[in-house]
């Protein structure tokens, strides 16, 4: 085989990569012999005779096959677990998603018009309070206030 040493050096430098991505057209290693200046090598590159590989990553599919195990509750048994529960799942994590659920449901129940500015505004207010435990349970005070207010 030809010594293209130089040539896969400029190549390299040219195409913005390590020496061992360039790929060489093994049909055409006496055009690229014979290409001894930087010019001659792009011109090469332009007619695709030299190229770079692509970089090798690391696969992500496995990962990804465990992170669908996960999401149906695979693969999080009491030997996978390293912290508290409290340190896995913060207590204020929980609360603020919670709370955003049920302000979401309190704001359309304002725009659909099932609730006034009034009682929207009381409902918020016990909300941030931590009255209710979730959606549902805002709906069913919901219910028994406005059988009071009768």
């Amino acid at each position: 085989m030809t010594d293209v040493a130089n040539q896969r050096r400029i190549a390299s430098s040219i195409l913005d990569c390590g020496v061992n991505r360039v790929w060489f057209d093994p049909e055409r290693l006496g055009d690229i012999k014979n290409a001894i200046s930087r010019e001659d090598i792009r011109g090469l590159i332009a007619d695709g005779v030299i190229r770079a590989h692509q970089i090798r990553g690391n696969s992500r599919g496995r990962a990804r096959a465990k992170i669908a195990k996960r999401a149906y509750g695979h693969c999080k048994g009491p030997g996978r677990r390293r912290g508290a529960a409290g340190a896995r799942n913060p207590r204020k994590r929980q609360w603020i998603q919670k709370i955003r659920a049920i302000r979401k449901a309190l704001v359309s129940l304002r725009e659909s018009g099932e609730i006034d500015r009034h009682m929207y505004r009381m409902l918020y207010r016990k909300a941030a309070g931590g009255q209710f435990r979730n959606v549902a349970h805002l709906r069913a005070q919901m219910e028994i206030i406005s059988g009071r207010m009768k």
